[in-house]
């Protein structure tokens, strides 16, 4: 009996948790319709009935979602995603940072890594450490090449695993969006996780985005989840400013002869298909690698080499594109 009331008490709490950080509590009348109602929709057969039908569903589906609310001191948000993992996301999200600050140096961009589950940021951009508190209980972001920082890889150890269910993920999405002192941004890039799930749904119904930017490899396999992440931002409202090709070709530093090692143009395709625009070709090469791995992006420690100047012309069109989007 004892451990039956500790359970409950404990679950009780984290439900209040979640009810409080994520939304209103669960309407169970919104799931479990009466029998009146079931018979109501039973038996209305009628064209104008079953409009009727479908306009309180619909009334009751825009009540459950959350409103969006700017982030406090960010003018536009961009997001970076892709389908699957693996296809130089959090590497381009980061130089797409970096690039639109050297493009431009009077803009100032901050990066959200929002991938609670493997944060990459941390060690891209060479950070370490807790983020300090402000007097208004705000984290401070942490700061490299001018670029604020925030990730859940600055609240738990490097290489703790991060055991969540979805709860917890979305108060700590929550907490990460709300509960930053940003300053005065004129970009925010969010690294968003692989995939199409909860955080993404999350983070597009939570704050209005400018944009989002797809990566992927040439790969067939990749681009079929590319194509499903780019049609989610569509459900949801979001623009897709275009896409990114990554790992597009490998030169051969001796000999200079250029392999497609994923397959070739397979992402310019799929930008034709999808009536978006190809925002640039990113190569599979060493240096981008080695200077992602030493904390020092390709963009910041290699400025003139072709690998850097491919990430600022991504970060040219996004900013043109971001532009015709709001003319």
């Amino acid at each position: 009996m004892v451990k039956l009331y500790d359970t409950y008490r404990t679950f009780s709490k984290v439900y209040k948790l979640a009810s409080k950080n994520i939304g209103t509590p669960l309407d169970h009348s919104r799931h479990f319709p009466s029998q009146h109602n079931r018979n109501e929709i039973r038996y209305k057969t009628s064209g104008a009935g079953e409009r009727a039908l479908q306009e309180r569903q619909r009334q009751q589906m825009a009540r459950g979602l959350p409103k969006q609310k700017p982030i406090a001191g960010v003018k536009e948000v961009i997001v970076v995603a892709s389908g699957k993992g693996g296809v130089g996301k959090s590497t381009t999200a980061v130089n797409l940072a970096l690039g639109l600050m050297a493009n431009d140096q009077s803009k100032s961009v901050g990066l959200l890594d929002a991938d609670v589950y493997g944060p990459s940021v941390p060690k891209l951009m060479n950070l370490k450490g807790n983020p300090e508190l402000t007097d208004n209980n705000l984290m401070r972001p942490l700061v490299n090449f001018g670029i604020p920082c925030m990730s859940m890889g600055f609240l738990v150890e490097e290489v703790a695993p991060i055991v969540w269910r979805g709860l917890m993920v979305m108060s700590a999405i929550e907490k990460l969006l709300r509960q930053v002192d940003w300053g005065h941004l004129d970009y925010l890039v969010i690294d968003m996780p692989p995939g199409t799930g909860d955080v993404q749904l999350s983070i597009t119904q939570n704050i209005p985005i400018a944009g989002a930017v797809i990566v992927s490899t040439p790969q067939d396999i990749a681009l079929l989840d590319a194509r499903r992440g780019a049609e989610m931002f569509r459900k949801v409202n979001v623009p897709v400013l275009g896409l990114v090709q990554n790992m597009s070709v490998f030169q051969c530093p001796k000999c200079n002869h250029q392999t497609h090692i994923f397959g070739s143009d397979g992402a310019k395709e799929l930008a034709h298909t999808l009536g978006v625009e190809m925002l640039g070709d990113i190569p599979l090469h060493l240096n981008i690698r080695e200077t992602s791995d030493k904390g020092q992006p390709v963009v910041v420690s290699s400025p003139d080499s072709p690998e850097a100047e491919a990430y600022r012309r991504v970060a040219a069109a996004v900013v043109r594109r971001l532009a015709e989007l709001s003319s």
